[in-house]
C-alpha cells in the first residue's frame, strides 16, 4: 500500500535567501592556510568543516569563495580515472553553489527541492524533471530520485561544487541516508563542502580511508596568535599589546565569536588589561557575559527590537513590525542599522530584504527573552512571547505562509489556530511537506488535550499512517474513539468516525486482511461526509483489492474502473494510478494480455520519472505479459525494475514477494535451477513470517516446478497437496506418468474456473487436459482441447503457457501442423518457438506418450533434444555432422553441447559419453 505526500513549493524570496552565497565581512582576517587547505582537497569527493559554534565556519567558506573571485585562481576538481588523476586542478568560480540550511529543512522532499534549486543556479535547467515530482502527492523513493539528478549531473561537462551551510540544522535519517547515496554515486567533476556544528551520519571512517574526505575541525579553525593579533588590532581596530593578545587568545582558545565578542565590549574601555584579566570561564559564561556588555551598548529600543525578534528564524522590515506593533523602530531601518553596527545579522539575498540573526546570537537572546521578562506581562496581562508568537502567526498567515504560521501558532500554545492551520486550506499541512512539525507538536500536547480533540488524534493516527508507522496507528484510533464516546453524532463526528475506519482498512490492506477491508470500509461508507471525496475513493480502491484477494474479479473490476473514474475527476492522483494498476490486472487475468500491457504503460506514464514505489505493480505486470510473449529480455527489465521499487514498502507489505517469486519463475525458465530455489526460498519465507496467506499459493506453484526440474517427485507431491493446488498437483501426476489421476484432479477444476470466469485459469487448465489425454493415448480428444486453446490463446500471442510445458507439447503440437486457417500458422510459430529457445522447461519431466522416458538420475534432467545430441556424441559425430543430421545450426549444436556437459558434470566429449553410459542415457 502507498501512502499520499504532497509536498508544498516554497515561495520564491525564502528560496532565495537560501541559496545566497554571503559575503564576508570586511572586519574578518583573512586565512590563506585554510583556504589553501581547502583547494587542495578539491580532488576528493567531500569537504567537512565541523567545528562548535563560533568558529567561522560559514565565514571561512565564504571567504574562500571571495578569494577565487578576486585572485581568479584556475583552480579545477580533479578528474579521476582508477588511481590515475587525468585532470590537473581548478575550478571555475562560477560552478559555486550554496544552500543555507536551517531546522524546516529536515523534510526529505523539501531538502531535495532545494537541493536542486541550488544547482539550477549554476545549469538552469537541471533537475526540472525531478523538481516536478518533488510536487506530486507521492514523491517516489529517495534513491530514484538521485539516479535521475545524478544522471543528469554526469551529463554537464564543467565543475560543480555545492556548499551545505550549518547541516547540523538536518536531524532527519532520510536525509543523511540520501547524502550517502549521492556521495557514493558522485561523478568526479562534482564535490560537496558541508559546515556543521556536530558530524553528520554519514560513513566518514570510509570516506578517510578511501581518501575521499578532506576535514577541517575546530584545531584547524581556532585563529593562530598572528591570526588573532591581525584580527583583533586590524580588523576590529583595538591597540592591544602583545602580552593581552597573548592572554585573550588563550582564554578564548582562539575560538572565534570569543575574541569578537570581546572586541566589540572593550570598544570605549579605557582599561583593557583589567579587562582581559577578569575575562575567564567556561564558554557559555563568557558569552553570557558579553552579550550582556554588548546589549548594554545599545539602546533600550533596539533592544527591545533585538530581544522581541529573536523568536523569528528570519526576518524582514515588516514581519518584524507586526511583531513588535508599537516599537518605536521601524522594521527596514532598524535590519540596515544592525547590519552596519555588525551586529550579528546575517543577510539572506541581495536585496537585503530577509535576513537572520546569527544562530548563535540568536540563541542567546532568545534565552536573554526569557529571563527578561515575568510569565505574566503586567502591561498587556499575558504571556509577550506567546503574544509574539501568535503576532508572528498572524503575518506569516496573511502572507500565504502557512506552515510558518503553523510553527508559531503552536510556539503560542495556541491549539484552536494551530489545529485550524494544520488542516491547510483544502489540503492539511501533512501532506505538504510539515510532517516533522505537525508530528512534533502533536507529540508534545498532553493526552488531556487530545481527548478533548478527537480529531487530533485522528490526524496524529494519519501522521503515522503516512509514514508508515503501522504499529502506532491502532493505538491512537482507539484514543479517539474513546475521546468521541457521548458526543453528539453531528456530520463532523461522523466523519471522524469515518476516517478511523478508512485508516483501519488501509491498515488492513496492507496485510491483505480482507474481512477488516470490507468491514472497515463499509463503516467508512457509511459515516464520511459525503463531500470527502478523496477518502471515500479510497475506501472504494480498498474495496476492489479485498474482493480481488475473495477472487470476486467482477466486483473487484467494478470497484477498480469507479474508483480511477472518480479519482481522475477529483485530482486524486495516487488512486488514479492504483485503480490504474488494478484495471490492467483484471484485464491480464481475462487474457487482454495487449489491453493490459497498455494499462500497465498508462500507469506508468502517469507516475513518471522518477518512479515511485506503486510502480512496483505496474513493472511486475509488465514483466509477465512480456515472459508470456517469450520477450524475455523485457520480462528480465521490468521484472528488476520491480523489485527495489517493491522492497521500498514496509516489509509487513506483500509486495516484494510477488516480484521474488516472478523472477524465481523467470530463472527457472532460463536454466538457473540453484538460482530460481534460492529465490523462491527467500519468498516463502517472507511469506510465512509475515502471513502474507494469499501468496503462498503462487509461491507453491513456482516452488513445484523447481521440485520436478529437480526430479524430486516426492517433494513436489507433498508441496502441492498442503496447498491444494488443481494444477501444481495435474502436474505431478503427469510427471509420475498417472495421467487418469492428473484428470480427475483437473476435470472438477475447469468446471469451477468456468463458474468463477476466471480466463487465465481455464486456458492452463485446457493445456494441462490435452497433455494428459495424449498420455493416456486419447490423441483425438488431446487434439480438440489443445485446438479449443490455441484459439483462445492467438489473438493475444501466448508462447510461454504452451512452450514451458516442454517436449509433450512439442509433439502434440507437431500433430496439429495440418490444421487449417490460423490456428496453423500459430502452431508453426509454437514450434518455432521450441526451436529457438534455448531455456528448460519446467515440465520437461513429463512423459510423453510416445517415449515412455522415464525420470533420469540427474539433478537438472537433459531435455528431448539434448538427448538426441548427446546419442549423436556418444556416435562420435562431429557437432557439423550433427547439426546437418538434426537440421540445426552448428552454434545451436554448441550450445547443447554445453549445457550437456554442464548437468553431467564432464568437461568434455570422451567424458560426456562414457557419463553417458553410465546412467543409461545412450
Amino acid at each position: 500500500m502507498a501512502f499520499v505526500h504532497y509536498n508544498e513549493p516554497m515561495s520564491t524570496p525564502i528560496l532565495a535567501t537560501k541559496l545566497f552565497i554571503p559575503t564576508p565581512r570586511p572586519k574578518i582576517v583573512g586565512r590563506p592556510r585554510l583556504i589553501e587547505q581547502i583547494n587542495e582537497g578539491l580532488h576528493r569527493k567531500l569537504t567537512l568543516i565541523s567545528a562548535p559554534a563560533g568558529f567561522g565556519k560559514t565565514t571561512l567558506v565564504s571567504e574562500w569563495v571571495a578569494h577565487l573571485r578576486m585572485t581568479n585562481d584556475d583552480l579545477r576538481l580533479d578528474a579521476v580515472s582508477g588511481s590515475q588523476i587525468v585532470n590537473p586542478k581548478s575550478i571555475i568560480v562560477n560552478r559555486v553553489a550554496w544552500l543555507s540550511l536551517d531546522e524546516g529543512d529536515n523534510e526529505p522532499a523539501r531538502f531535495l527541492t532545494y537541493f536542486v534549486a541550488a544547482l539550477q543556479t549554476l545549469v538552469p535547467d537541471l533537475g526540472e524533471g525531478v523538481l516536478a515530482v518533488l510536487q506530486s502527492p507521492q514523491p517516489p523513493p529517495t534513491e530514484a530520485i538521485l539516479t535521475v539528478l545524478l544522471n543528469e549531473i554526469t551529463a554537464v561537462s564543467t565543475p560543480i561544487i555545492l556548499i551545505l551551510d550549518d547541516y547540523h540544522r538536518i536531524d532527519a535519517q532520510a536525509i543523511d541516508h540520501a547524502l550517502a547515496f549521492l556521495l557514493d554515486h558522485l561523478p568526479p567533476h562534482m564535490h560537496l563542502m558541508m559546515t556543521t556544528r556536530e558530524d553528520p551520519s554519514l560513513p566518514l571512517a570510509r570516506y578517510r580511508v578511501g581518501g575521499q574526505l578532506t576535514e577541517l575541525r575546530a584545531t584547524d579553525l581556532r585563529f593562530t596568535l598572528d591570526e588573532a593579533t591581525a584580527f583583533l588590532n586590524q580588523a576590529m581596530g583595538l591597540a592591544l599589546s602583545a602580552e593581552e593578545i597573548i592572554a585573550l587568545e588563550t582564554r578564548t582558545e582562539g575560538w572565534i565569536a570569543g575574541l569578537q565578542l570581546a572586541a566589540l565590549s572593550m570598544h570605549g574601555q579605557e582599561n583593557s588589561s583589567s579587562f582581559i584579566q577578569s575575562f575567564t570561564g567556561s564558554h557559555r559564561f563568557i558569552l553570557d557575559y558579553l552579550v550582556e556588555e554588548v546589549l548594554n551598548q545599545q539602546s533600550e529600543a533596539v533592544q527591545t527590537f533585538l530581544l522581541y525578534t529573536s523568536i523569528l528564524d528570519r526576518l524582514c522590515g515588516p514581519l518584524c513590525e507586526a511583531v513588535l506593533q508599537d516599537a518605536a523602530l521601524a522594521g527596514q531601518e532598524t535590519l540596515a542599522y544592525l547590519e552596519r553596527a555588525n551586529l550579528f545579522l546575517v543577510p539572506l539575498d541581495n536585496e537585503r530584504h530577509w535576513y537572520r540573526y546569527h544562530h548563535l546570537f540568536g540563541d542567546l537572546l532568545r534565552q536573554r527573552l526569557q529571563q527578561s521578562l515575568p510569565p505574566t506581562d503586567s502591561s498587556d496581562g499575558g504571556d509577550k512571547v506567546v503574544e509574539l508568537h501568535s503576532r508572528a502567526s498572524i503575518w506569516f498567515e496573511e502572507n500565504g505562509l502557512e506552515i510558518e504560521a503553523f510553527q508559531h501558532a503552536a510556539a503560542a500554545h495556541d491549539i484552536d489556530r494551530a489545529e485550524r492551520l494544520m488542516a491547510g486550506r483544502g489540503m492539511p499541512l501533512l501532506f505538504r511537506g510539515a510532517v516533522a512539525p505537525v508530528m512534533n507538536w502533536l507529540a508534545s500536547l498532553e493526552t488531556a488535550v487530545l481527548n478533548a480533540r478527537p480529531s487530533l488524534w485522528v490526524t496524529y493516527a494519519s501522521a503515522f499512517l503516512f509514514i508508515s508507522q503501522i504499529a502506532g496507528i491502532e493505538e491512537k484510533l482507539q484514543a479517539a474513539e474513546a475521546a468521541l464516546e457521548g458526543k453528539e453524532l453531528d456530520e463532523k463526528t461522523r466523519d471522524l468516525i469515518g476516517r478511523i475506519a478508512s485508516m483501519r482498512a488501509t491498515v488492513a490492506v496492507a496485510q491483505s486482511q480482507i474481512d477488516t477491508i470490507l468491514t472497515q470500509s463499509r463503516i467508512a461508507l457509511d459515516n464520511l461526509h459525503p463531500d470527502n471525496l478523496p477518502v471515500r475513493t479510497s475506501i472504494i480502491w480498498n474495496m476492489g483489492y479485498a474482493h480481488q484477494l475473495q477472487g470476486d474479479r467482477v466486483a473487484a473490476k467494478h470497484a477498480y474502473i469507479e474508483a480511477k473514474t472518480v479519482s481522475e475527476a477529483i485530482g486524486h492522483f495516487i488512486i488514479n494510478i492504483m485503480s490504474t494498476i488494478g484495471v490492467g490486472g483484471m484485464q491480464e487475468m481475462e487474457n487482454q494480455l495487449h489491453l493490459a500491457a497498455h494499462t500497465y504503460q498508462d500507469a506508468l506514464n502517469l507516475i513518471g520519472e522518477p518512479p515511485m514505489g506503486v510502480a512496483c505493480a505496474a513493472h511486475l505486470g509488465l514483466a509477465r505479459i512480456a515472459y508470456e510473449w517469450n520477450d524475455m529480455e523485457a520480462a528480465q527489465r521490468h521484472g528488476e525494475q520491480s523489485l527495489p521499487l517493491a522492497q521500498q514498502f514496509h516489509s509487513s507489505v506483500d509486495r516484494a514477494v510477488a516480484c521474488e517469486v516472478f523472477l524465481a519463475r523467470l530463472k527457472l525458465a532460463q536454466g538457473d535451477v540453484a538460482g530460481a530455489a534460492a529465490l523462491i526460498a527467500k519468498a516463502s519465507q517472507s511469506a510465512q513470517e509475515q502471513q502474507f496467506v494469499y501468496r503462498l499459493p503462487e509461491v507453491t506453484a513456482v516452488h513445484v516446478l523447481i521440485l520436478l526440474q529437480q526430479g524430486n517427485l516426492a517433494a513436489a507431491e507433498q508441496v502441492a497437496q498442503a496447498q491444494d493446488l488443481p494444477l501444481s498437483q495435474a502436474r505431478v501426476y503427469l510427471a509420475q506418468g498417472n495421467a487418469a489421476q492428473a484428470l480427475a484432479v483437473l476435470e472438477p477444476y475447469r468446471q469451477q474456473i468456468e463458474t468463477k470466469g476466471w480466463a487465465d485459469e481455464r486456458l492452463r487448465t485446457m493445456v494441462l487436459q490435452a497433455i494428459a489425454y495424449d498420455a493416456q493415448g486419447d490423441g483425438e480428444t488431446a487434439v480438440s482441447l489443445l485446438h479449443q486453446a490455441l484459439t483462445e490463446a492467438e489473438p493475444e500471442g501466448f508462447i510461454r503457457t504452451f512452450i514451458d510445458e516442454g517436449q509433450p507439447m512439442a509433439e502434440l503440437l507437431v500433430k496439429m501442423k495440418d490444421e487449417g486457417g490460423r490456428v496453423k500458422d500459430y502452431v508453426n510459430k509454437l514450434l518455432d518457438s521450441f526451436e529457438k529457445q534455448d531455456y528448460f522447461h519446467p515440465s520437461s519431466l513429463i512423459p510423453s506418450a510416445s517415449s515412455g522416458q522415464a525420470p533420469q538420475p540427474l539433478v537438472e534432467p537433459l531435455s528431448e533434444r539434448e538427448l538426441e545430441v548427446l546419442q549423436l556424441v556418444a556416435q562420435g559425430l562431429s557437432n557439423r555432422d550433427i547439426s546437418e543430421q538434426l537440421f540445426l545450426a552448428v552454434d545451436t549444436v554448441k550450445g547443447h553441447n554445453r549445457r550437456i556437459f554442464e548437468k553431467l558434470q564432464v568437461q568434455n566429449r570422451t567424458e560426456a559419453a562414457r557419463r553417458a553410459r553410465e546412467l543409461g542415457l545412450v
